[in-house]
């Protein structure tokens, strides 16, 4: 640890030289991850299999399910700046996703074939499943932003330790994301649904726990400004704060109908995107001085570079993994992989490289010699389009009906993990250090716009590799790869380009950031 860290190290309570209160929200996220990815893992394979959903419909599902977990925070993070607090949103937000995953276990009976050849679904069930979404998402919208910011404030400005803190937490992500496939995946394969999506609740509820009994180590960080807003009297004796709490159960109906109806949710992110960052672009105009003004518009331009990498990388939930049901030899070392646990190969890789790209910041900036933020998005973007050809490299290879190659499926996620490691911890940092402090969740809201854009149109990108063959029929391989072939080497090329693009503007976007690295 260098002197300047030390300093800071030695300033407050500590674990392992961060602020103890990393330790709790490590955790807290880990556990709401397992549950988030658990029923992630499992999504797109109820949908085809349990409901007999066709590709396009699943991913449309997918597509308004995801958009939306990311669209929420906007105004999850408004209300915890506004009124909640940070850690009052995030357990409100823990309670609503819980009830969901909940709701998720409740899975009917299966779809069939009617004699007449027509699709028989249990309707009641499939309702249930719609509103389970929608308490998900109400609830990830309170939670997601605000514990990324409890984060941020755990490290003063100037902390060197901080973009190392950022790189622990997500690795927490991501051991939860690691065992949620596993094991998830493999009880919703082996005893049913119910038991997958049962887990996922039993997760959350753990991470409810941790956040709750570790509330004195975060130090007072999170609580409201004012407390005094919540206990303002509104109208009928409610105050405040239980008129909120209220309006969040009741924001779940709404949703429920938007998850049904995808065309809607594109529609929406277009109005909210533009009444969002209208609205930033004028604090930062009328209210800012130059060089917030100057870091605001940073944070805009990295999100646009954010959007495409993840309408990429989400692919893992769609395309790619109907890839490796209907085309990848899932075999390793002799043993059988379920489709849904190839979710854990990305996590996998995480878990093993975070440390690692922690200390080489480090070491490069120790050396003067560390990428900017924006070169560091373009490694990124690089990297993933790289992994879109490894894909291709296993297809080309497999031939006469035969399956690609695990090791191709593995070696694809490797260079997405590494451009995932470029970017996405990368950017959580950079948008908590040039955000403005009195916005600060507001750039967080808007940093997850970019990820709800990138989720629904990673379903529409998906869709070009949708295979049109009935649902629950087995899809022939010689049928399947020439269609993976066509969308995954699209992609490739798209996001190689972007890469080299994002090296070129790297100048212009760190005069932007006036010395923020």
């Amino acid at each position: 640890m260098d002197e300047a860290a030390t300093q800071y190290a030695t300033d407050a309570k500590t674990f392992l030289g961060h602020p103890r209160g990393l330790v709790v929200l490590f955790f807290a996220e880990l556990w709401e991850r397992f549950s988030y990815y658990g029923m992630k893992a499992l999504l797109v394979f109820y949908l085809t299999q349990h409901f007999l959903f066709a590709d396009d419909p699943a991913f449309a599902i997918i597509g308004a399910y995801t958009s939306l977990v990311y669209l929420t925070p906007l105004l999850g993070g408004y209300l915890a700046d506004r009124w909640l607090g940070y850690r009052r949103a995030v357990i409100l937000g823990g309670v609503l996703i819980m009830m969901g995953h909940i709701g998720m276990a409740f899975e009917g009976d299966a779809s069939t074939y009617a004699a007449d050849g027509s699709l028989v679904q249990d309707l009641n069930s499939l309702q249930i499943f719609y509103l389970a979404l929608a308490l998900i998402i109400v609830g990830t919208g309170l939670l997601k932003p605000n514990i990324s910011t409890i984060v941020g404030a755990l490290y003063e400005p100037g902390d060197p330790r901080r973009d190392g803190g950022f790189t622990i937490y997500y690795m927490g992500i991501n051991i939860g994301a690691l065992a949620a496939p596993l094991l998830c995946g493999w009880l919703g394969h082996t005893y049913g649904w119910s038991y997958g999506f049962g887990a996922a609740a039993v997760g959350m509820a753990a991470g409810l726990i941790v956040f709750i009994a570790g509330r004195s180590w975060l130090d007072g960080q999170g609580e409201p400004d004012d407390p005094e807003k919540l206990q303002m009297p509104v109208f009928a004796g409610l105050k405040m704060g239980h008129l909120i709490t209220a309006a969040s159960f009741a924001s779940v109906l709404p949703l429920w109908w938007l998850v049904q109806n995808s065309h809607v949710v594109g529609q929406l992110l277009v109005v909210v995107a533009a009444i969002a960052i209208g609205s930033v672009l004028y604090y930062a105009v009328a209210h800012l001085e130059r060089i917030e003004r100057d870091r605001v518009f940073a944070i805009l331009v990295l999100t646009g570079l954010a959007t495409l990498f993840f309408a990429f990388f989400e692919q893992t939930g769609t395309s790619i993994s109907l890839f490796a049901e209907r085309a990848v030899e899932l075999t390793l070392f002799g043993l059988s992989v379920a489709p849904a646990q190839i979710q854990a190969i990305n996590p996998t890789f995480i878990i093993l490289l975070a440390p690692l790209f922690a200390l080489l910041w480090l070491r490069l900036a120790r050396w003067k010699a560390e990428p900017n933020i924006p070169v560091k998005f373009a490694f990124g973007l690089i990297q993933i389009g790289l992994g879109f050809f490894m894909f291709v490299v296993g297809i080309d290879l497999a031939q006469d009906g035969h399956k690609v190659g695990f090791a191709w499926l593995v070696l694809g996620y490797l260079f997405h993990t590494s451009g995932e490691l470029c970017l996405s911890p990368v950017g959580l940092s950079a948008v908590t250090k040039l955000a403005p402090q009195r916005i600060t969740s507001l750039m967080m809201g808007i940093w997850f716009l970019s990820s709800a854009f990138a989720n629904y149109a990673a379903a529409l990108i998906a869709m070009t590799a949708s295979v049109d063959e009935p649902p629950g029929t087995e899809v022939a391989v010689d049928v399947a790869l020439p269609i993976y072939d066509a969308t995954f080497t699209s992609i490739a090329w798209v996001a190689v380009g972007a890469g080299v693009v994002a090296v070129l503007i790297s100048p212009l976007l760190k005069k932007l950031m006036h010395g923020v690295r």
